[in-house]
């Protein structure tokens, strides 16, 4: 069984140990200049005799005609997440059942999973199970990672394991920690709605997308629980966690750890320098794309007095102090928006700042370019990527570069045709 205590600091120590012992040696000596694989000098560094080496020039790419996708596993069993730890190639792909792949760039996908645990995992219903992750900023050399799923009983569940410190691809079972437990809310029967999105923003706190647990109408507007919220905690402090100082409700009018409220289902939640995009899942008609700046917590999204920019209950409801969406759409166009990433890859310069998305039903993927408060262009990319699947969820590597997984278990990556 999981533990449910404070964590030791072995492990981190151990880890710390490690990183000093791999260390350089070299007194801090500046590194001598890089050379390219010709053997010239790359730009701006000095040449063996003291001269400055001639400025190099890059060739444009060709003119970007597209996207497609580069298929890099098939037959997963419902992934549900895929990412990377902080400068590290690895991708980390999270199977709905209770299982964590890697898949290696050299080795490809590798046979023994890094965690196995679906006797500590619950996925009656195609909204349960392993539903999210995330490595400490300092993974490198703490070890840490986060993981958000249903429990044996049906909770939703943050757990903080780590990696064992003489194996990179294995995590340590033993080091498993429940942060918290949260049933669904009272009256509910439902087995839907967790949301499950874990990221860490550049203060150094973690993010948690929850769900309103299916019972929006009673949940949605209460910042005094954790359904339908954005959490934000200091996994630094704490027993188990901490609350940062400048949460909006520390001082009372919401739970502690709640950032954020007036949310459905955030299906995906990412963050772009101070900007967080939210993938909210609509009712019976809209889908959703929020965007908020990480300066701006307290945000009420609007949910269920609003679908969307529509009211929702009541019809004449009172959008005053609402933040609505920035992009939305309705039914005739899909069902269920899955978020994703902001592109900052060197692969498609072009697309920089496009906001990727996906609609799980009708198998499309879109993006939208979001600035100074608007969108500023919409690019549909159905015409590239036909048939892709029920995207449940994106990921990007620590170059900038964007994969996608499906419900049916394709795992690819997005590239350019030129």
């Amino acid at each position: 069984m999981i533990r449910r205590r404070a964590r030791a600091g072995a492990i981190a120590l151990t880890f710390a140990l490690l990183a000093a012992a791999c260390g350089s040696d070299d007194g801090g000596a500046d590194a001598p200049a890089a050379t390219v694989a010709d053997g010239t000098i790359q730009a701006g560094s000095d040449t063996t005799d003291g001269t400055s080496a001639p400025e190099t020039t890059t060739t444009a790419p060709a003119p970007l005609l597209g996207l497609r996708m580069e298929t890099l596993a098939t037959e997963l069993a419902q992934p549900t997440f895929v990412v990377s730890p902080p400068g590290d190639e690895r991708m980390f792909i999270g199977l709905r059942g209770g299982v964590i792949l890697i898949y290696d760039p050299e080795r490809g996908l590798l046979d023994e999973p890094f965690l196995n645990i679906p006797d500590r995992v619950r996925s009656n219903g195609i909204e349960q199970g392993l539903l999210g992750m995330a490595f400490h900023p300092d993974y490198a050399t703490n070890g840490r990672f986060f993981i958000y799923h249903n429990d044996r009983d049906a909770q939703r569940q943050l757990a903080e394991y780590a990696v064992l410190p003489d194996n990179p691809d294995k995590a340590d079972l033993d080091s498993g920690i429940a942060l918290f437990d949260r049933a669904q809310p009272p009256g509910s029967t439902d087995i839907r709605h967790y949301g499950g999105m874990l990221i860490f923003g550049p203060d150094g706190y973690l993010y948690i997308s929850s769900g309103d647990g299916a019972a929006g109408l009673s949940t949605g507007q209460d910042p005094s629980n954790f359904f339908g919220t954005i959490l934000r905690i200091d996994v630094d402090s704490g027993e188990l966690y901490g609350v940062p100082a400048d949460n909006p409700f520390v001082n009372g009018g919401g739970a502690p750890e709640v950032w954020a409220f007036g949310l459905r289902n955030p299906w995906r939640v990412t963050i772009d320098g101070d900007m967080m995009y939210i993938a909210d899942v609509g009712q019976g008609d809209i889908e959703e794309i929020n965007a908020v700046s990480l300066a701006q917590g307290g945000t009420n999204f609007g949910w269920a007095t609003m679908e969307g920019s529509s009211c929702f209950s009541p019809s004449d409801c009172d959008p005053t102090g609402l933040t609505l969406p920035i992009y939305e759409y309705d039914h005739s166009e899909g069902c269920s928006v899955t978020g994703g990433h902001v592109y900052r890859g060197a692969a498609m310069p072009e697309l920089h700042g496009h906001y990727f998305f996906a609609d799980w039903c009708d198998s499309w993927i879109r993006s939208i370019l979001y600035e100074d408060g608007s969108v500023v262009e919409l690019r549909d990319w159905s015409a590239d990527l036909r048939d892709v699947g029920s995207i449940n969820a994106f990921g990007v590597d620590n170059e900038g570069e964007l994969y996608f997984v499906t419900h049916e278990g394709l795992f690819a990556k997005l590239v350019p045709a030129r």
